[in-house]
């Protein structure tokens, strides 16, 4: 049986790569018009996402919450599937 993922580590871990990503992600289409595009559809989940300094905090605050939330469902349904009977 294979060993069980730990949920907070796994939620911080991904908060943590979103977060960087949604980050950079802003910045780069803030300051060098790159990825203008990608900011403005994750702009449609992350309300307030833009391609501002503004909106870049806004995304990455959403973009870290988002990560935390999926990384503690992905380990958390990881866990319960090693522990049943399928």
């Amino acid at each position: 049986m294979a060993e069980e993922l730990d949920v907070k580590s796994l939620a911080i871990a991904l908060a943590a790569t979103c977060g960087l990503f949604a980050l950079v992600l802003g910045l780069l289409a803030t300051y060098a018009d790159y990825g203008v595009a990608v900011v403005e559809l994750a702009s449609s989940i992350y309300i307030g996402y833009e391609a501002t300094l503004t909106g870049t905090l806004i995304g990455t605050v959403w973009a870290v919450v988002d990560g935390a939330i999926g990384g503690a469902l992905i380990a958390y349904l990881y866990n319960w599937a090693q522990d049943s009977d399928f």
